[in-house]
């Protein structure tokens, strides 16, 4: 295999020489050179450097000047403000000297308690309450004193407690002249003054007498039963109702039963928007009779196969059931008992206690069988049918 060599030209030789034929001087910088000191001159910087050597050598071993001594500057307490002075004391009367503790007239005082905050609270740790705040005696008077508006409103038989809260929230009622306030307290006679608005909203709120089915609950739903409010429904209204008032969506609002019936009795309920209605009827100090019939069977000692209910009664157990018997520990009010016939008593109450006439009867040998209410004060059930209702009429009064 044949190698073929490739010969370069030849590099021209560095230029010695400059056009005119002389010689060119070495390149070793650019502009003019420091001329080199001789051996004179460096001799004598040589000495004066030394000279000043030891003249810096001879300053820096002399003494130092003495100073005369400045009084020192009182101490600062702080940055901003010096710590005052102190007076001489010149003749300050000498402390007493120190006693034992057992010489103390202090010694016998309680040992001081630690009243310091501390963040591990142990489980018998009780923090000190806190002062409660003190009123101001005038305040404080003006919180007691008195009763609240409504209170005395509801005394008055101007309104319910809840409606006489809504009119003064609304601004419907004065006293003595200047609009109350919701919370308001009176003290002694007053004048008390509502609104016309209110009297108008108050005649808008209706008043429905139910015959109310045996199995519906007089209250809310318990135990999978339906409450009689259900029953308020336009097709359940009565056709001879005497009221002439019309149904209106706003009759269903705030409609509470005024008064219980136990879910296994019938008769008339009542259902009311009026306060005042309701305070009537159940109130602690209310007066309004409820008349009831009801069927019994005798329970009491054995009697002879077929005797009725009335010939087994005592006589004087028909006088406990008028007056004489206690429920929860507390004498009952005077009622009026009879007989309509030999299974049916005739009961006329002044108050309701739960399952009253039930537990009466059991107290005197009987059970009751049937119970139905027929009057609730001059409001009788009349021709009702069972399950429907009507309104009460503007002229009705219990």
């Amino acid at each position: 295999m044949a190698t073929i060599t490739l010969k370069g030209k030849p590099k021209p030789a560095a230029k010695t020489r400059n056009a005119e034929g002389e010689k060119r001087a070495p390149v070793r910088g650019k502009g003019v050179s420091k001329p080199r000191p001789t051996l004179a001159k460096a001799q004598a910087d040589r000495a004066e450097r030394e000279e000043q050597f030891q003249k810096a050598q001879q300053k820096r071993e002399r003494p130092a000047p003495v100073r005369e001594e400045r009084p020192a500057r009182p101490k600062t307490g702080s940055a901003f403000k010096p710590e005052r002075l102190q007076p001489p004391r010149g003749d300050a009367p000498q402390r007493a000297p120190r006693t034992r503790p057992d010489e103390r007239p202090f010694a016998d005082r309680p040992p001081r308690v630690d009243q310091r905050r501390v963040s591990n609270r142990g489980p018998g740790f009780e923090a000190p309450q806190r002062p409660q705040q003190r009123l101001n005696p005038a305040r404080q008077v003006d919180a007691e004193a008195g009763e609240r508006l409504s209170k005395r409103m509801s005394e008055l038989k101007l309104a319910s407690r809840r409606e006489a809260d809504e009119w003064i929230a609304a601004g419907w009622v004065r006293v003595n002249g200047k609009v109350a306030v919701l919370g308001q307290r009176v003290i002694g006679d007053v004048q008390i003054d509502i609104d016309p608005a209110a009297r108008q909203a108050q005649s808008q709120l209706v008043t429905v007498l139910l015959h109310k089915p045996i199995g519906y609950v007089s209250g809310q739903a318990e135990d999978g039963y339906e409450p009689a409010v259900v029953l308020f429904q336009p097709e359940n209204r009565w056709k001879d109702d005497p009221s002439g008032i019309k149904p209106h969506p706003n009759h269903h609002r705030h409609l509470a039963p005024a008064g219980r019936l136990d879910i296994d009795s019938t008769g008339l309920l009542v259902l009311t928007q009026d306060g005042r209605i309701a305070k009537a009827l159940i109130g602690d100090d209310s007066d309004i009779e409820k008349e009831y019939l009801v069927r019994v069977e005798f329970i009491g000692h054995e009697v002879p196969e077929g005797t009725l209910p009335n010939a087994a009664l005592a006589p004087e157990q028909l006088a406990l059931l008028n007056y004489g018997l206690e429920l929860d520990g507390e004498a009952l009010k005077p009622a009026k008992v009879s007989w309509q016939n030999e299974q049916q008593l005739r009961f006329v109450l002044r108050e309701g206690k739960k399952r009253q006439i039930r537990r009466m009867c059991e107290l005197v040998g009987l059970k009751v069988v049937g119970l139905k209410r027929v009057r609730i004060g001059r409001i009788p059930l009349g021709h009702l049918p069972v399950g429907q209702w009507r309104y009460l009429a503007p002229w009705e009064r219990f």
